[in-house]
């Protein structure tokens, strides 16, 4: 029998494949837009179309769920989480609680490497908008503020802000209104210019200002549900 055309994502994990591999591939579909909110992740297509089992892909979205990316709903089985408005501008006013006053002490305890790390992701950053990929870049602009509050060394307030931003990247996928909603780097690039410089004040100023604009760059009226499928969604990853 003729072995089936599988994907890019099924090649590299029919051999060894496991719930993480999964999870990490169907993260990287929520996080760069390719599966969008209030999408159904069937255990049926999502194994079909990475190539393993339903067992795997029920622990996958698990972890999903514990990350607030999926929601699991009995007898009606797994979704994208389909954020609401008022949760949008809960989860950016917490971000705007928590991250100026990280970025400041990531500034003041920032090394010579950390800044290098950080421009290093500018770079990807800009190659892709450039290339007119707007989802990888603001999955890239959502690492980058976690980036922020790992160099910052407060391993609690971290964890928050890593979970925020995961959910942010939801809110933009639903409510962007325009591509580069979260994918304008200058603000960043000031960011990291003040981290260079030590000054703690300037960069809680810049991740204050930052936050506002992106939650102001966001339109935050309904939007219709995707019809793409599952398998075209994750080809390629």
């Amino acid at each position: 029998m003729a072995r089936p055309n599988l994907s890019t994502a099924s090649r590299r994990l029919e051999a060894g494949a496991s719930a993480e591999s999964v999870a990490d591939t169907l993260r990287r579909a929520v996080l760069a837009h390719r599966v969008a909110p209030g999408v159904k992740l069937s255990e049926e297509e999502v194994g079909n179309a990475l190539g393993v089992g339903r067992t795997i892909v029920r622990e996958a979205l698990r972890t999903l769920a514990h990350e607030h990316l999926v929601e699991i709903h009995r007898n009606r089985g797994a979704f994208v989480v389909r954020p609401d408005k008022r949760e949008a501008i809960e989860i950016f006013e917490a971000r705007s609680l928590l991250e100026p006053r990280t970025a400041r002490s990531a500034a003041e305890r920032a090394v010579y490497a950390d800044v290098s790390d950080l421009r290093r992701h500018l770079t990807e950053e800009s190659e892709a908008m450039a290339v007119g990929d707007s989802g990888r870049a603001v999955y890239l602009s959502g690492q980058f503020h976690v980036q922020v509050a790992r160099i910052a060394n407060q391993i609690t307030i971290a964890r928050f802000i890593e979970s925020l931003v995961l959910r942010s990247s939801l809110i933009v996928a639903l409510y962007w209104r325009r591509p580069s909603a979260m994918c304008e780097c200058h603000a960043h690039e000031a960011l990291v210019d003040a981290m260079a410089a030590g000054d703690g004040a300037r960069a809680e100023e810049i991740m204050r200002g930052h936050l506002v604009d992106l939650l102001s760059g966001l339109d935050l009226a309904e939007r219709p549900r995707s019809d793409v499928s599952l398998a075209a969604a994750l080809k390629g990853l």
